[in-house]
């Protein structure tokens, strides 16, 4: 049995769908605080938090959960700064209550959903996972201490985990059942589609004289099922080997801020309205990641790399969540 924290959040749901299509048993536990229970197509549901560590073990225990996939966290990165208490509460001394009922069950399996947040300012591109780790924020932080602790757990009571770095994840679900719904909304390819449905009014970009070809930032975009496969193969490794692991998952591709908003004005047939600002504090030029290590161990290879087909599933979802006259 694979027990999912934070199912019916934007990624979680994702890999919830595809376990439930390859036939996993499967039980997803969310509190909702910011995830959405129609985005939890498969397995058994249940509402409840991280923090509630005995409820965790009869779980564990009256289900016979083997594997536990962790998504569970608040990822806000300007909220963490503002809200410290907020993060280290649910990310940190909540992820220790959830491995605490995994060893009192005997649940020595874990996938944990981690962050590109973890390295900070980049000393160099592509990003291995080999680059220093050095976060800038709250939010990168506290998912370094949960992968410390992950590694002192492994190394002391024999857990076996992998932890995955995501870089930005983007898109939805090719059959558009499930997407992107967060609030407040952050991520670029959503807001910018809001632009075209005429729920914002302009997307603004955040600087335009950086050190790349069009003076805007470059990131790493990784369709979210192309994430969600990762999990599957980090799930096989976990069942066939006794060694933890951390990878990176990006495409290794960078797309600029105007190259996102070109693609959005290509697939939608619509004209984006964009409205040049400052740089904003902290903003690297450049975010690129190497997936080649998870290519080369675990035998990932992203499937929805083209920026174009990411901003299509994204659209397919956005207009049949937010679309109103579309």
């Amino acid at each position: 049995m694979i027990f999912v924290t934070g199912g019916a959040g934007y990624i979680g749901s994702h890999v919830v769908k595809l376990l439930g299509e390859k036939g996993c048993d499967i039980i997803v536990y969310d509190n909702l605080s910011r995830g959405h229970r129609e985005m939890v197509t498969s397995g058994e549901f249940i509402v409840g938090d991280i923090s509630d560590k005995d409820r965790l073990l009869k779980i564990f225990r009256d289900h016979d959960v083997d594997t536990v996939i962790h998504f569970a966290a608040d990822s806000l990165v300007g909220e963490s700064e503002e809200d410290p208490h907020r993060y280290y509460s649910n990310n940190v001394a909540g992820g220790i209550s959830l491995l605490g009922a995994m060893l009192e069950a005997g649940v020595k399996k874990i996938v944990f959903s981690s962050s590109a947040a973890v390295y900070g300012e980049p000393e160099r591109a592509p990003i291995e996972e080999d680059h220093p780790t050095v976060p800038t924020n709250v939010y990168g932080n506290t998912k370094l201490i949960f992968e410390n602790i992950l590694k002192k757990y492994s190394s002391t009571y024999g857990l076996g985990f992998v932890s995955l770095r995501y870089f930005n994840a983007a898109g939805a679900d090719p059959e558009g059942a499930i997407g992107e719904d967060h609030s407040p909304e952050t991520h670029l390819i959503p807001l910018i589609l809001d632009v075209v449905l005429g729920r914002k009014k302009e997307i603004v970009i955040f600087g335009t004289d950086y050190d790349t070809p069009d003076g805007t930032c470059i990131r790493d975009y990784i369709h979210v099922n192309d994430l969600a496969e990762a999990h599957i193969l980090a799930l096989k490794h976990l069942e066939n080997s006794p060694a933890s692991a951390i990878y990176n998952l990006g495409n290794g591709k960078g797309f600029s801020v105007r190259e996102v908003v070109g693609a959005v004005e290509r697939v939608t047939g619509a004209k984006v309205s964009v409205v040049e600002g400052d740089r904003r504090k902290g903003d690297p030029a450049r975010l690129v990641a190497s997936s080649e290590k998870i290519m080369r161990e675990l035998g990932w290879r992203p499937a929805y790399a083209g920026l174009d087909v990411i901003v299509k599933t994204a659209w397919r979802w956005h207009k049949r969540r937010f679309g109103g006259k579309w």
